[in-house]
């Protein structure tokens, strides 16, 4: 018993080691896509060259993205069928026209633009040339697009059917797959995401390429108007998620109950009409004691809860995780009864939660503050350098704010891993072992460390060189002549 507690708590590391790393770069990359489509479509239409040569320099970063989310993706799936193969019998039926789907045609659309995308330049027309990026940013869409379908049958599964004599899931109904309900709430939260993710690290890194340069420098309008571009669409990602977090969250009370009662600190049942303000108070802290799963310190807000939770300032009620509790007792004792209890982790996810709505209300701030500092007339934001550091460190923010939305998304789903229909002890592959786990846990963490430090040296390699490159590389092509290799050839 105590093996198989330590295979499953290990190959729950494993997965949430390879998610969240890869998770780093997913939105990363699409969100990258997108600001260096904006870039360049701005350089179609206003012909203006800087813009260019900004799609080329952050597009280096973002190709650096591309392809350290594949190598984290491969290592994924891989772990998925070492340490999982009773899920993926289980699901295989569902998720192989998903997963299909997603590589024969999203992914491969991706990749072959980028390489047409990346050596093209002086070749295409850029009217042409700017299409190819924009396929790029869409296909990278699409492909999140199949694997949140994917994810959204394990967090509200439908369309399926048990199949008793194979003992797995079957699928009924493709249109159910892509017309779940959580797919609808997800998809377009993590597509702002990627919005913000882009825009403020495009920003961050902008600023801290500022702090190092000297007053009048050449690359300072190049950067200067690569946050203005960034922080607007950044901007636009924050309101986007906003609205679709809201709407995320209120369909979670009834399709995952647990993990909302759990994100709003709520283990006793909240019904307004009991109460004198007739409304839900809302918990700015709360701690929960995770033997007795009960709240043991908080601070409470009147009204909020029913403001974010009912819309309306009175009104609504919320069930409390020991209410939810017994009624998943009795709903999944007879069928499931290893499973001890199905609390979820309430500290974890009530604090997760809240650094997303924080971080996502801090950067939205930031970033207006931002774009008036660096208005076309100021230098206000060159002077003010203690800014540039708090724009720079705003790189890494929207990682943290990602991770944070993750943990809430996958541990909300305790104890399944199928909600409602497979747990996760039930999960893991029969064949492995503590041993096999350490040891593939520990390389895996040294190779997530040794791509992750190539990343980001590589990254701060492009920045110091500056967009001088480009500007150089584009004189050498445009002084070349363009019968050099007909000369070349008759000389031979």
């Amino acid at each position: 018993m105590v093996t198989l507690v330590g295979i499953v708590e290990l190959a729950r590391f494993q997965f949430a080691m390879t998610t969240i790393f890869h998770f780093f770069f997913v939105p990363m990359s699409i969100g990258l896509g997108l600001v260096v489509s904006v870039m360049e479509t701005m350089y179609v239409f206003k012909k203006d060259k800087i813009y260019k040569d900004m799609a080329q320099f952050w597009g280096k970063i973002f190709l650096l993205s591309f392809a350290v989310g594949v190598a984290t993706g491969l290592i994924q799936e891989f772990q998925f069928g070492m340490n999982w193969s009773r899920y993926s019998r289980y699901v295989g039926d569902i998720f192989g026209s998903l997963l299909a789907i997603e590589a024969l045609v999203a992914f491969f659309a991706e990749s072959t633009f980028i390489g047409l995308w990346s050596f093209t330049w002086d070749r295409f027309k850029p009217g042409l040339h700017v299409l190819l990026i924009w396929i790029v940013t869409i296909a990278s869409g699409l492909s999140s697009l199949w694997i949140l379908a994917a994810n959204s049958f394990m967090q509200n599964p439908i369309g399926y059917a048990i199949d008793n004599h194979q003992g797995r899931a079957e699928l009924t109904s493709f249109g159910a797959l892509i017309t779940n309900k959580q797919l609808w709430v997800q998809f377009p939260h993590v597509i702002v995401g990627t919005f913000v993710t882009a825009g403020f690290l495009v920003a961050g890194m902008s600023a801290f390429k500022l702090l190092k340069l000297k007053k009048n420098d050449l690359q300072i309008p190049f950067f200067r108007k690569s946050i203005n571009i960034a922080l607007v669409i950044g901007l636009i990602g924050v309101v986007g998620a906003l609205i679709t977090g809201d709407r995320h969250a209120f369909d979670l009370q009834s399709m995952q109950p647990m993990k909302y009662a759990a994100m709003e600190g709520v283990d006793e049942t909240i019904t307004s009409s009991e109460r004198k303000d007739k409304a839900q108070p809302w918990s700015l802290i709360s701690v929960t004691n995770p033997d007795t799963h009960k709240v043991i310190a908080k601070i409470e807000i009147p009204y909020v809860l029913s403001i974010l939770g009912n819309h309306s300032l009175t009104g609504g009620n919320t069930t409390g995780t020991n209410e939810l509790e017994k009624e998943f007792q009795k709903k999944y004792g007879k069928t499931h009864s290893d499973i001890k209890n199905y609390y979820v982790p309430e500290n974890t996810l009530f604090y997760a939660f809240r650094v997303m709505a924080v971080g996502g209300g801090g950067l939205m701030m930031l970033g207006v503050v931002a774009l008036w500092m660096n208005r076309k007339k100021s230098k206000l934001i060159l002077t003010q350098r203690w800014f540039l550091w708090i724009l720079g460190i705003t790189t890494f923010i929207p990682f943290v704010i990602n991770t944070a939305g993750w943990l809430v998304t996958e541990l909300g789903r305790y104890p399944w891993v199928v909600y409602g229909l497979m747990p996760i002890s039930d999960a893991v592959s029969p064949n492995v072992s503590v041993a096999s786990l350490l040891i593939s846990n520990i390389i895996y963490f040294l190779t997530f460390a040794a791509i992750g430090g190539i990343m980001i040296w590589l990254s701060r390699r492009v920045l110091h060189s500056g967009p001088s490159a480009e500007q150089e590389e584009d004189d050498a092509v445009e002084s070349r002549d363009p019968y050099e290799h007909l000369i070349e050839g008759s000389e031979a």
